[in-house]
């Protein structure tokens, strides 16, 4: 454990940045959680290899690879966030406002849950019918990116002889369910003996979404490009698969990657793994930094997490307190499988995952990234990075202007920030 830690936390304000620390003491005995283990699945054999190279400038063109171009407008009412609370303590504040600064931890979640003013989480069944028919390569799907003014990870044009290896399957479900993920490698002239790897996790709600996408290839191939070893990951989509599906895919993925056999093939370092994800992917990947205890470089722990735009709060106080839309408590209602409104007797899943509630000081550094006005309230990411410093837990989260959301926001004055961070924590 840490005697001490320095946080810092970066607010990008239309070209200008502010950087304000804190440093302090982790408290002297911190509230430890319990986490689930993962769940053991069948193996899959070896896989044929599919790999083609990326030309200058050009995304892989494929019949079973779709990149649609068009943005998915996120629909939903805009929410107003509220006042910030009392923050922990030896954390300095910042001039944004929204969130809070409590620690939630599941019995403080328990107690704030039996005072908060929800009758129960809306669910719009309409909206989330409309999500289930939508196919997750298609057009509609191509991106959750919300803003025409600030294109994120568009501006990225991958360099010539980045490879990919597609539809790589990593394992089975019970139920006969394919997992698949695609790699994409650095280009040979930079290639080591050992790399540091980034499992990629594409957003979508949990309901929907491709790690084939175009914007979420571009994720890849920036990773790539980078230097890292990334593997874009599929994993089960709701309404077929809720609640703990999707992480529990992910957190196979990172043992995948972990196997000789693919640390011997794609030249991985097993003890440098991180995450990147964004949007419910950005929940998935925070959820991957504070599952489990113990050495970083084993099972399915990361060694750092990138995660933008993540919900990270989904228990009916977080909610409520950061002043979460009806349209975001639905989808968050749907994914779990239980109404959060209802308290965490009945509905558990609330705090499980919620990493807000799984933070301890064993977890990996975290960079976090999200806009001041967009569809998953800031309070969220505020409210997180002040358990994390609680704990002990190294963090910084940078603040863009704006409403773009997830990846929306990596444009070319985040993505060196991003990067900088994955290579100061995994080399």
């Amino acid at each position: 454990m840490r005697s001490a830690w320095l946080r810092t936390r970066n607010i990008v304000d239309r070209g200008r940045s502010h950087t304000v620390t804190s440093e302090g003491k982790p408290p002297s005995n911190p509230a430890l959680r319990t986490h689930k283990p993962i769940r053991t699945v069948a193996r899959c054999p070896e896989p044929t290899r599919q790999r083609y190279r990326i030309a200058a400038g050009k995304a892989p063109s494929r019949p079973r690879i779709r990149a649609w171009t068009t943005a998915f407008a996120i629909a939903g009412s805009w929410v107003s966030i509220t006042p910030p609370l009392n923050p922990e303590p030896g954390v300095t504040s910042t001039r944004i406002t929204g969130g809070s600064g409590i620690r939630a931890r599941r019995i403080v979640a328990a107690a704030l849950a039996a005072i908060a003013a929800i009758t129960g989480v809306v669910a719009l069944s309409g909206f989330h019918t409309q999500l289930r028919e939508i196919d997750p390569t298609g057009p509609d799907a191509a991106s959750e990116v919300a803003s025409a003014e600030i294109i994120g990870i568009r501006t990225f044009t991958p360099p010539a002889g980045l490879d990919v290896e597609a539809d790589l399957e990593y394992g089975t479900r019970e139920d006969g369910t394919l997992l698949t993920l695609d790699v994409c490698l650095p280009a040979a002239d930079a290639l080591v003996q050992q790399r540091p790897a980034v499992v990629s996790i594409h957003g979508g709600s949990w309901a929907r979404g491709d790690k084939a996408n175009a914007d979420w290839r571009n994720v890849c191939l920036w990773l790539a490009s980078e230097g890292f070893v990334a593997a874009s990951v599929n994993y089960r989509l709701v309404p077929d698969a809720r609640f703990p599906a999707a992480i529990d895919d992910v957190a196979l993925a990172v043992e995948w990657l972990r196997r000789p056999e693919q640390v011997e093939r794609f030249g991985i370092d097993p003890a440098r793994i991180g995450a990147f994800g964004g949007s419910a992917g950005g929940n998935l990947a925070a959820l991957l930094g504070t599952t489990g205890e113990g050495p970083l470089d084993e099972g399915s722990r990361v060694a750092a997490v990138a995660e933008l735009s993540g919900p990270v709060g989904l228990s009916a106080a977080e909610l409520a307190a950061d002043g979460a839309s009806p349209w975001l408590e639905g989808i968050v209602g749907e994914y779990l499988g239980c109404d959060p409104g209802a308290g965490l007797d009945a509905c558990p899943q609330s705090a499980d995952a919620s990493p807000t509630s799984r933070v301890d000081p064993s977890d990996p550094p975290f960079f976090i990234g999200h806009a001041e006005q967009e569809v998953v309230p800031l309070g969220q990411s505020q409210r997180f990075i002040a358990t994390l410093g609680a704990a002990g837990v190294p963090a910084q989260l940078v603040v863009v202007p704006g409403d773009a959301h997830s990846i929306g926001i990596l444009d070319d004055a985040l993505r060196p920030r991003v990067a900088a961070f994955l290579h100061a924590h995994l080399g």
